[in-house]
């Protein structure tokens, strides 16, 4: 019994050493695994030039990535865990009985997912120490999600409320990418919007005006963050 307990525990702290290391790391294959599923799968996807499988594929990494990165906290790994499971239920479970429970069901799923990640990734890269490549990339991964955290909600008013945005192409015609809404999302985040999609519906225009000012506040936010983060690290050197 004493011989069992001496292995678990050394296995533990084996894993807890994994954890260590494949934190940072796992924000590069995060950062790369979201850039490519919302600029290159999702576009791709919508004009039906990729497998359908694609997607669904992309989306299984993004999860394996977002388990590594929230993995030293048992929580958020718990709440993504939740979520994945609850995502895919709610889209089966709609494509035979669609409601209004199961839209949430579905939607409400993604976006715990990507709200624990995001909180994780604000420890990270708003916590004290210095200021690293890791932590420079764990911030382009906050920036994606806040497009995405307002993606799927945009995405959950185009569905509940008819004619929520103008502009919107045909139901169908981007083989169910949602790109489209992304492309809004993004533009609404970086106030680079064209006026080609235009939201209608109150609650939509309440939210693009929440995420135009996320989308001006967080960069001058982070700037000033790191530049003190950096001024810290930078001064007990000068001290000595």
């Amino acid at each position: 019994m004493a011989a069992a307990k001496r292995s678990f525990s050394a296995y533990y702290r084996r894993f807890l050493k994994w954890q260590e290391r494949a934190r940072e790391p796992g924000l590069t294959a995060l950062l790369v695994i979201e850039a490519t599923l919302l600029f290159v799968a999702t576009p791709l996807a919508g004009i039906g030039w990729v497998p359908g499988f694609v997607l669904p594929a992309m989306f299984i990494l993004f999860v394996l990535a977002t388990l590594v990165v929230t993995s030293r906290s048992h929580f958020a790994a718990a709440v993504v865990l939740v979520s994945v499971v609850l995502s895919p239920i709610g889209t089966i479970v709609h494509a035979d009985y669609p409601s209004v429970l199961t839209e949430w069901l579905s939607a409400g799923g993604r976006l715990l997912a990507v709200g624990a990640l995001s909180v994780v990734i604000a420890k990270a890269v708003f916590g004290p120490g210095r200021v690293t490549r890791h932590r420079i990339q764990g911030a382009i991964v906050l920036y994606m999600n806040f497009a995405l955290f307002f993606f799927i909600l945009y995405q959950l008013i185009d569905v509940l409320a008819v004619n929520a945005f103008s502009g919107l192409p045909k139901a169908g015609s981007e083989h169910g990418s949602g790109a489209a809404l992304l492309y809004f999302s993004f533009g609404t985040l970086t106030t680079a919007t064209f006026g080609d999609i235009l939201p209608v519906h109150t609650i939509a225009r309440h939210l693009t005006n929440l995420e135009s000012m996320i989308g001006q506040l967080f960069p001058a936010t982070l700037l000033a963050r790191l530049v003190t983060l950096e001024l810290a690290h930078r001064r007990p050197a000068k001290s000595d």
